[in-house]
Order: C-alpha cells, then sequence, then structure tokens
C-alpha cells in the first residue's frame, strides 16, 4: 500500500559486554539451602560413652584389688553354711548361737590341726632318714659309676668339689632372697586364714539375722522362695559334707588297724591320710590316698604292700556298693563324674578355691533341681 512502510525493523542486537568486563555467564545457581548442623543427640551420646568406659575402667579396677577379699568372702559363706546344720543343733539345745558357732570351729580347727600334724611328723621323719642316709646313697651311686664306668671317682674330692663351686654359692644367695619372700607370703596366708575365720564366724553366728536382711528388700511373695533356697542350700552342703567326714572317719580307722596289724611305719598318720584324701578329692582321691602307703609298705616288705594294695580296692567296694548307699541316703550323692568335672571347672575359674568349694556348690545345685525341678518316669521299651 503507498505510503506504508511494510519493511520489518532490523532486529536489535544483544548488547555485548565491555571487553574488560565478566565471561559469558554461566548456568543458572541453584539455590542454596540450610546449612548441614551436628545432631543434638551426638555430643550427649560421646559423653555418655565416655562415662560408660569410665565407669568400666574404674569397677575393673576395683574388682581387680578387692578380688581376694571377694574370694575369701565367698570361702567364709561355704564354710558357715557348712557348720550351719551343727550350729543349728547346739543352739536348739540351749547353747547360745555364738558360743555354739566358736565350739564347732574350734573343733574343726583342731581337727585340721591333727591332719597337719600327723602329716608333718610323717614328712619331718621321712627327710631326716633321708638326710641320715645321705652319706651312704652318696656312696654306693659312686661306686656304681667307678664299676659300670672304670672311672676313679672319690667322694671326698667330690663333696668338696660341689661345696666349693659357684652353682652352690648362687643356689644358696638364691635361697636367701627367697626367705623374704616366702615370710611375706606365709604372712599373707596367716592373715587370709584369719579373714575368712573372722567372716565363717560372722555368718554363722549371724546366720537368722543375715536372711531377714536379705529378705527384707524383697517383696513378701518372694521371701518364702529365698527362704527356702537358702534352707536347700544349708541342707545339703552340711549334708554332704558330714557324710563325707563320717566315710572319712570309718575309712580312716579300717585302713589304720590293717596299717597297725601288718606293722607299717607311721601308722596313725597314713590312716588320716587315707580316710581325707579319699573322700574329699573325686575320682583320683582313692588312687592317690592309697599310692602313698603303699610305697611306705614296699620299702618295708613287698608282700606287705600286696596285702594294702588287695585292702584298698576291697574297701572301695565295700564303700560304693554298702557304705555310701547308706550315708548319703539322706543327703545328696554326686555322681563321680559330676563331681570331677565340677573340680576341674571349679580350678579353671578360681584356681585352688574353686577346686575347694567346686563340690558344695554341685551338691547346692543338685539340691534346687531336686526341689524345683519336677521329674517324669520313661518308658524305655528296651529296658
Amino acid at each position: 500500500m503507498a505510503g506504508t512502510d511494510d519493511t520489518p525493523e532490523p532486529a536489535t542486537p544483544p548488547a555485548q559486554p565491555p571487553a574488560d568486563g565478566p565471561g559469558p555467564p554461566g548456568p543458572p545457581r541453584r539455590p542454596r539451602g540450610p546449612r548441614a548442623r551436628m545432631p543434638r543427640w551426638l555430643p550427649r551420646a560421646l559423653i555418655l560413652a565416655l562415662a560408660l568406659v569410665a565407669c568400666y575402667q574404674f569397677a575393673h579396677w576395683v574388682f581387680g584389688r578387692l578380688v581376694g577379699l571377694l574370694v575369701n568372702v565367698l570361702i567364709s559363706f561355704f564354710c558357715a553354711v557348712a557348720i550351719e546344720p551343727a550350729v543349728h543343733w547346739m543352739a536348739g539345745r540351749g547353747i547360745r548361737r555364738g558360743a555354739a558357732t566358736g565350739l564347732v570351729m574350734l573343733g574343726v580347727l583342731i581337727a585340721a590341726a591333727g591332719f597337719l600334724l600327723a602329716l608333718g611328723s610323717l614328712l619331718v621323719d621321712q627327710i631326716g632318714t633321708i638326710v641320715r642316709n645321705l652319706p651312704q646313697y652318696v656312696d654306693d651311686v659312686v661306686r656304681w659309676i667307678n664299676r659300670t664306668f672304670h672311672s676313679h671317682l672319690e667322694t671326698g674330692k667330690l663333696r668338696d668339689n660341689v661345696l666349693h663351686s659357684d652353682w652352690v654359692r648362687t643356689y644358696l644367695a638364691n635361697g636367701a632372697s627367697s626367705v623374704w619372700g616366702l615370710s611375706a607370703t606365709l604372712i599373707g596366708t596367716v592373715f587370709q586364714l584369719f579373714t575368712v575365720l573372722l567372716f565363717t564366724y560372722y555368718f554363722a553366728a549371724d546366720g537368722p539375722r543375715l536372711r531377714c536382711t536379705l529378705c527384707s528388700v524383697l517383696p513378701p511373695e518372694r521371701q518364702a522362695e529365698v527362704l527356702r533356697a537358702w534352707d536347700i542350700a544349708v541342707a545339703k552342703t552340711g549334708g554332704y559334707l558330714y557324710s563325707r567326714a563320717l566315710m572319712a572317719l570309718v575309712s580312716g580307722i579300717a585302713h589304720y588297724v590293717l596299717f597297725q596289724v601288718l606293722g607299717i611305719p607311721y601308722a596313725p598318720a597314713l590312716g588320716v591320710w587315707v580316710g581325707l584324701v579319699s573322700q574329699f578329692i573325686p575320682t583320683v582321691g582313692t588312687y592317690l590316698a592309697g599310692a602313698l602307703p603303699i610305697l611306705i609298705a614296699l620299702s618295708v616288705d613287698p608282700w606287705d604292700a600286696l596285702w594294702v594294695l588287695c585292702f584298698v580296692v576291697v574297701y572301695q567296694q565295700f564303700e560304693n556298693y554298702l557304705l555310701q548307699p547308706r550315708i548319703t541316703a539322706r543327703t545328696v550323692d554326686i555322681h563321680p563324674a559330676v563331681a570331677f568335672g565340677s573340680v576341674v571347672a571349679g580350678t579353671a575359674l578360681l584356681g585352688a578355691v574353686g577346686a575347694l568349694i567346686a563340690i558344695p556348690v554341685t551338691a547346692t545345685l543338685q539340691g534346687f533341681f531336686a526341689a524345683y525341678v519336677r521329674r517324669y518316669e520313661v518308658a524305655d521299651p528296651r529296658d
């Protein structure tokens, strides 16, 4: 159309940035979110973990320092449980409980002292015999060596060389230095024995009060169960130990009569040894008890040793099939394999102390199972 300019206007080019300005724009930036923060529970968790580690280290340190005391208290508790029936019987006869506990403990100490005295006299006599006969033994050995190997050893020169050797000086010096350690060990043992006796006296003399104190923190429905469990522990542990003591007395007297008839030396000490070791060491106690008198009888007459061996075997059968079932009928009879396993386990856990209290603990647990576990007859068609 005339007068009309239909020509499009040229597009306006984009503005160019200055030559010294920033480069071309990059991709669009994302909006920045909130800054990541530490969880509020993490510091408290770290503090709690450090506190738990510190408490564990402290408890471990305290337990390491008090483990000796705890073991002594454990021994004292089982000793108190063992003498509880005797103390209760004497208290029922009008004797004050403290005096009854003292009398029972005095009797046990006298019996233990008699056992140690008997074995000590046997050991001292044997050592004295060896020392007196040692020069003769040395002369016999030197003659045998000269005759066998065609040597020319002399007893006097050999003795002088031994006495003036550096080995003897070193041995004597070490022995002199170890005397102090032995003395410290002896003093520590006496102190531990006194601690055990003191706790045993308090546990046995204040037994009823101790039970009431422990049960006072329990609800009434639990108190009867705890008292029943306590009575089972007292009955089974004490009964087992008393039955073993009675069988040890019978065994000791029977073997003493045999040793006296055969003329074996140290018959009283050997009778006490056989009685106690055969009854209070399970499974292998019989063999350990019979080995010592057999060896001593062998030094006197081989036929006497044979008679002792036969008597030990026959008496063991008599005890297993006639005496033991009658004595342990009212207490608790532990199978030899169970007794041996309990001693091994106790030794692995607490050493000699564990071996000492293993059988009473097993007797108590067996009493618990007999009281609380119901048994049923088994109909086995193979029988």
